[in-house]
């Protein structure tokens, strides 16, 4: 697996920019740069934080099935990432209760 490859495929899948990502990851640029340009090789902690920005974990990261997420949806994640137990409790409340409109 070509891990430099698929981290800039999966930053282009939500269409974001090496900034966006090193912004959202708590990551450099400059890394993140030399990390899509096969430079240097991720820790495990930098994946970790990469993947858990473009709302993926290590596991799907590395699953051959994966597919990378809508932009909108990703955007999501990472939003409901930062919220608390509680919060995410509340608005996954709200969702179903707008998923069920949609039936």
């Amino acid at each position: 697996m070509n891990i430099s490859f698929k981290i800039t495929k999966l930053r282009k899948s939500v269409g974001w920019s090496k900034n966006k990502l090193a912004k959202e990851s708590g990551l450099s640029q400059a890394y993140i740069s030399q990390l899509e340009a096969g430079q240097k090789q991720p820790t495990i902690d930098s994946l970790d934080r990469i993947c858990s920005s473009l709302g993926l974990t290590l596991a799907e990261f590395f699953s051959e099935e994966n597919k990378p997420l809508s932009p909108d949806i990703a955007q999501l994640v990472n939003h409901a990432s930062k919220l608390t137990p509680i919060q995410r409790e509340l608005i996954s409340s709200v969702m179903r209760e707008m998923a069920k409109d949609n039936e």
